[in-house]
């Protein structure tokens, strides 16, 4: 097996789809909640973990490899966010919806 290079424009800068600059992930910080808002439409439920390590927001989604039109596929995806000091850690949340947009909330320290 040979390896293929792989080239790009050197004036466009690629953005993962996970970063914030592409309107695919928002990240609101507000005086009553911090929110992150991920397109993980390839993930279900079960393949997505999301924790809390101290002060820090992880996010892990992973598909073993499936089938599909044109061969097969395999995703993973790490993601971590550092959680604002007047986070409430205690009270994170996470919700998909049936869009693929998973949403993780937190409350703020009174």
């Amino acid at each position: 097996m040979s390896a293929i290079e792989v080239t790009a424009d050197a004036a466009s800068t690629w953005d993962w789809p996970l970063q914030h600059n592409d309107g695919v992930v928002k990240v609101h910080n507000t005086k009553e909640k911090f929110e992150v808002g991920l397109d993980v439409q390839f993930f279900t439920p079960k393949e997505i973990e999301v924790k809390v390590s101290g002060q820090e927001l992880l996010i892990h989604c992973r598909h073993e490899t499936r089938s599909d039109n044109h061969g097969t596929v395999a995703r993973e995806i790490n993601r971590a966010y550092k959680l604002p000091d007047d986070v409430d850690v205690s009270t994170v949340k996470s919700h998909l919806a049936t869009r693929g947009v998973l949403t993780i909330t937190a409350a703020k320290k009174a």
